[in-house]
């Protein structure tokens, strides 16, 4: 539990000196240059942040599902994830980001606050380093968790950057929520399913329709990829103004 509440923190003070130091290593180049160099530079860090949700995120799944296959006799004790079990969880993931992603990343890549190129590759990098360390060393992290405190920690590090609190506010509140709230379904969905077949059954009708509900739900107000590109082809950086008398 405590590297998962202070993975964020340790994220975003990271992220705020990497920022700090982007922007000051770059003042004297060009604007445009710099932020083509950063854009290219987080084709490479955004890559590390999927590489290291894969040795965290992804590993979690694939261990709950193996120790239940082990506790079922499915599977001999001792023995890692079936090769299915990989796969199934990489198809699931990908799925899941490719649906119902979008909403995720509006939130943290600019509702949090408005990230440029250097202030994302600052996070991304960051991120990626602090998941890595925490995944040798056998921590269960969130990697929205230690993104999102690590695109704060970019907006903190760059001059005049606006960093939205509330958004933040809520955030944190929906990780304190979530946590006794998956505990209290996962242990009554666990006490239905061992009752019967009749229980096991009904668990995985109701998952079902949970699923659809919110699926038809985030239908309502849907957001895609071009709400994303909307976003970011926005207002962009503009060179600080010149004294009066410069042009003379």
């Amino acid at each position: 539990v405590l590297p998962a509440l202070l993975s964020p923190l340790i994220a975003a003070v990271i992220a705020l000196v990497a920022t700090y130091l982007a922007y000051v290593l770059t003042k004297n180049a060009t604007t445009h240059g710099a932020a083509t160099g950063f854009r290219h530079g987080q084709t490479i860090s955004a890559s590390l942040v999927s590489l290291a949700h894969g040795t965290n995120d992804a590993q979690k799944t694939m261990g709950v599902i193996t120790l239940t296959l082990i506790a079922a006799n499915y599977q001999a004790a001792g023995t890692g994830p079936a090769l299915w079990v990989i796969l199934a969880c990489g198809l699931a993931i990908g799925l899941g980001t490719y649906m119902g992603g979008w909403r995720i990343m509006q939130t943290v890549g600019k509702k949090i606050s408005d990230v440029q190129s250097p202030q994302g590759f600052a996070a991304e990098t960051s991120s990626a380093a602090t998941i890595l360390i925490s995944s040798h060393l056998g921590f269960a992290l969130s990697t929205t968790h230690v993104t999102s405190g690590a695109v704060v920690g970019s907006g903190l590090g760059k001059k005049l950057a606006d960093v939205h609190w509330s958004v933040v506010g809520r955030i944190v509140a929906a990780w304190v929520i979530t946590l006794p709230a998956a505990a209290v379904v996962g242990a009554l969905a666990t006490w239905l399913a061992s009752t019967s077949a009749f229980g096991l059954v009904l668990v995985a009708v109701l998952a079902l329709a949970a699923g659809l509900t919110f699926y038809v739900l985030a239908k309502r107000k849907p957001v895609s990829h071009e709400d994303i590109t909307a976003d970011a082809a926005g207002p962009t950086e503009q060179p600080e103004p010149q004294p009066t008398g410069a042009a003379n």
